[in-house]
């Protein structure tokens, strides 16, 4: 059965949007009109000061993870000491050596998913790098447009003085070969969804593929909300105190071109063709 960990502290209960866990109301600042509905039940919800998330002990990687950004968080990045996530038994996170000769084998980052740099003017940065907040991500996309969504995020932040709820996970739409030194049934991500919301009403999605190359516009990555949700298998704001419509917040991010076409949806072919 999933939990809710005892990392839970007074700084990170002390707003109203709530996601359920074992029929109980979970209510986490870091969330913008309610955390993420349908991840497994078997998922273990983690809430620490600067973000919350729902490990996956299958995966090993987490199945959401939740953050806020405001001017005061932001710093200069620091170093990177990971760790195993001590609110996790050994068997449901990765550790540290699990990621050895992965770098060379696979061509991957230990990518954060909330980023080191929107919270190193706390004292909590080094929450960042606890394992449960990391993924396997291709170093063409954590080192090229990964990363500079992230910069816009803060730059939105202290452009707005607003405070900046991002949410994001791992999108699992083929399989992937494994870290060499990993568990069996660990998995590496095909790619990432991401939500960038204010309060005041206004979002973008994203998705963006392992296979991204590093110079790849961020902007193109864009796609509509309702197919990060069909495709996540996830209700993204799934709370009653969120806005009655939303509206994008793409030229905010830098994106002031119209979103890219999406593919229409594939149909099942006609036997014999």
């Amino acid at each position: 059965m999933g939990r809710i960990s005892k990392a839970i502290t007074a700084a990170a209960l002390c707003m109203p949007a709530a996601a359920s866990a074992d029929g109980v109301q979970l209510h986490t600042f870091h969330c913008l009109a309610g955390c993420p509905v349908g991840a497994p039940a078997n998922d273990d919800v983690v809430v620490r000061e600067i973000y919350t998330l729902a490990s996956n002990p299958l995966t090993r990687l987490a199945d959401w993870v939740a953050y806020r950004i405001t001017p005061d968080t932001i710093g200069p990045s620091q170093d990177r000491d990971w760790a195993p996530d001590p609110a996790l038994s050994g068997d449901e996170t990765l550790r540290p050596r699990d990621y050895d000769g992965a770098s060379a084998a696979l061509r991957v980052d230990r990518g954060h998913q909330a980023p080191l740099a929107a919270f190193s003017g706390t004292p909590f940065a080094a929450q960042t790098n606890i394992l449960s907040n990391i993924t396997p991500q291709s170093s063409a996309l954590n080192q090229g447009s990964w990363q500079r969504l992230e910069a816009r995020e803060t730059a939105l932040a202290r452009t707005e003085t607003t405070t900046v709820y991002v949410v994001t996970g791992p999108l699992y739409e083929r399989l992937m070969e494994g870290l060499p030194k990993g568990p069996a049934l660990h998995r590496v991500p095909s790619g990432y969804w991401k939500v960038v919301a204010t309060a005041d009403g206004r979002r973008t999605a994203f998705i963006f593929d392992q296979q991204a190359g590093r110079s790849d516009d961020l902007c193109a990555a864009r796609v509509p909300f309702a197919e990060l949700e069909l495709r996540s298998r996830l209700l993204i704001h799934p709370g009653p105190d969120g806005p009655a419509t939303w509206r994008d917040l793409d030229a905010q991010l830098g994106c002031v071109d119209a979103s890219p076409a999406r593919p229409a949806p594939e149909r099942i072919r006609e036997e014999g063709r």
